[in-house]
């Protein structure tokens, strides 16, 4: 669970800087309450009453060293100089070592954080992905890094300044009359209690308003995913009415639960800190009357009270723009407190010291036992040995473990129970990153990144020759129809390849997975959602590999896995059956009436 500390620790890197950038912007406030002090100390001279006593003594310090004719004069002209070295001095310092470091801060921690985010979305887990889309993740991850960009400028270079500079017009006012002073400092804290107890209530809505708006978000994101599925199936209509109805709600809580609690506060604190000002002046003018302070005080303790309570409605604006964007922060924070997955490889700027791997392609696994639940396995005491450059098949109905089988030989997930050895070695032993780089997968549905077909082919290799890519696209049959494009290689496939068919996809991703020379080839359902054309160019492409490397091949169609050394048959997560298609065939068991079924035309399931 995030809090306000991780919040904080967003910055700490930086901590050093920070703090002088504060400590110099909070002294620039500061020194901005001599101006009116000064003019108060004016007027005391053209009235004819005494100055301060450290004025006096610094006056009659330069008349020592630099003779006045005129005591009134030098007086004047030495309140002029401070008040000039202030103002017009200071002007051209105070954007270099205030404003320049607030947003230099914000803008590498913002860099520093958008890195940090992609390696955490990098390393989680992939059942972390089974439970948030792409839109959900991408949404927290930039509307927190955003509000966290904004918030440094504003929370440390104005809103801790503008305090500090509140403290020090409690000091000068303390200088001048302390029970004033007192009241002072007693209504601050009235009106700052009442704000920070209002805004920690309307923080826990904003909290819960950002999760309901994040699914809101997810669910927009899913439409435009799904568009195709949603005007085929003509539901435009049905979605609109939805997400109005979600939009309706975030309206009916941000107006009448949030933003009205947000004016409540307000009304209050202006109608105590217009009372309190006009309270000052009752007190502040009394005390003149009776003497008890020059008119010079007077006017520089009206005037910086004023100042003081002129504040308070920028301070608590701040604080309410905090509020509003504390709670995605947070959720951003939680997001980046996810555990990585065992999964997790190395990561950019460190591939370079991973250890390069070479096998043989002897694969095995060893009373394999795997549940996602542990309490329900999925796959039970597989034991099951690859030879090197064997093509072996797993079959079996929907739900059987096939796929399962890979999540484990990827290291997506460990087993329960057993081992799986690759020449011997248990692949957990194996530093990840060489290890998976000594795999390749062709899926069902191949991610096509939104580039060129160059780029996606040599996205696993981005070193491969012209003549490796023009060979692997020779073998997975890509030469076919690259020269369709008029900008061939070079050609932009759109977003997730829209402008390819699926049996192209198909091509391009065993293309792909052949340019990075993989010691073993994995097809999962390669060609169950291809027409026959596309398949059958699909089974040439995977029949001119067969025996080059060690082959897995998950299929659904049993027509893909004919040639195949040995079939594995699946059922309920255990192997029932073991051989090539003509023993099988012998058999009178499921693979039999397996491929009865898909004879006779009906869809194995």
């Amino acid at each position: 669970m995030a809090t306000f500390r991780d919040v904080l620790s967003y910055y700490q890197k930086y901590q050093a800087i920070a703090i002088f950038s504060i400590a110099m912007t909070s002294v620039f406030e500061i020194l901005d309450l001599f101006v009116p002090y000064a003019i108060g100390q004016i007027l005391n001279v053209l009235s004819g009453q005494p100055l301060d006593q450290w004025l006096r003594n610094l006056i009659q310090g330069i008349s020592r060293v630099a003779p006045w004719s005129s005591e009134r004069g030098l007086s004047l002209a030495v309140l002029l100089g401070l008040i000039f070295v202030i103002t017009v001095v200071r002007a051209p310092i105070q954007p270099w070592v205030s404003s320049w470091f607030h947003w230099d801060i914000s803008l590498r921690t913002r860099r520093d954080y958008l890195r940090q985010s992609l390696q955490k979305i990098l390393t989680l887990p992939l059942e972390f992905y089974d439970e948030h889309n792409p839109g959900r993740i991408a949404a927290r991850v930039a509307k927190g890094i955003e509000n966290h960009t904004w918030t440094y400028p504003e929370i440390a270079g104005q809103m801790v300044p503008k305090l500090l500079r509140v403290l020090g017009i409690f000091a000068v006012i303390w200088f001048i009359e302390w029970r004033i002073a007192v009241l002072f400092l007693a209504s601050f804290i009235l009106i700052l209690s009442l704000e920070l107890r209002g805004l920690n209530q309307l923080m826990q809505r904003e909290r819960r308003l950002d999760r309901y708006m994040e699914n809101t978000q997810s669910r927009t994101s899913e439409i435009i995913t799904n568009i195709k599925t949603v005007k085929a199936f003509a539901s435009e209509a049905v979605e609109l009415a939805r997400q109005h109805q979600r939009v309706e709600r975030e309206f009916k809580v941000v107006e009448y639960r949030i933003h009205k609690g947000y004016i409540q506060l307000q009304t209050w604190d202006r109608a105590i800190v217009q009372f309190c000002v006009f309270l000052v002046l009752v007190l502040t003018l009394t005390a003149a009357l009776r003497g008890e302070i020059s008119l010079g005080h007077f006017i520089t303790t009206l005037t910086i009270s004023s100042m003081a309570y002129a504040e308070l409605e920028p301070i608590t604006l701040l604080a309410e723009t905090f509020a509003r964007r504390y709670a995605s922060m947070l959720r951003f924070h939680e997001f980046l407190q996810q555990p990585a997955g065992i999964d997790a490889a190395i990561l950019v700027g460190q591939a370079e010291s991973a250890p390069t791997y070479s096998f043989t392609g002897k694969l095995e696994f060893s009373q394999v036992t795997f549940g996602y639940d542990p309490a329900r396995p999925v796959l039970h005491n597989i034991n099951v040995l690859i030879e090197p450059y064997q093509t072996v098949a797993l079959v079996g109905r929907s739900g059987s473990g096939k796929s399962t089988l890979v999540k484990l030989l990827y290291r997506y997930f460990e087993p329960d129970q057993g081992r799986i050895l690759i020449d011997g070695q248990d692949i957990r032993t194996l530093n990840i990153t060489g290890y998976r780089q000594r795999l390749a997968i062709v899926h069902q549905e191949v991610d096509i990144f939104n580039g060129t077909l160059l780029e996606n082919l040599t996205y696993g290799n981005p070193q491969a020759t012209p003549e490796q890519v023009q060979s692997a696209c020779r073998i997975a049959r890509v030469d076919e129809f690259i020269e369709e494009f008029p900008q061939g290689y070079a050609t932009v496939v759109g977003e997730r390849g829209v402008r390819l068919s699926g049996g192209q996809r198909q091509r391009l991703g065993i293309a792909r997975a052949l340019l990075v020379e993989p010691d073993i080839l994995v097809f999962d359902e390669a060609t169950s959602s291809l027409d026959y054309e596309s398949e059958r160019a699909i089974q040439l492409a995977m029949r001119s590999i067969l025996g080059t490397r060690t082959t897995l091949i998950i299929a659904h169609r049993l027509s893909t896995v004919r040639e195949a050394d040995k079939i594995v048959v699946l059922d309920q997560g255990r192997i029932v059956e073991v051989g090539s298609h003509a023993e099988l065939l012998r058999r009178e068991g499921i693979y039999r009436r397996l491929h009865a079924l898909q004879e006779t035309g009906e869809l194995l399931t």
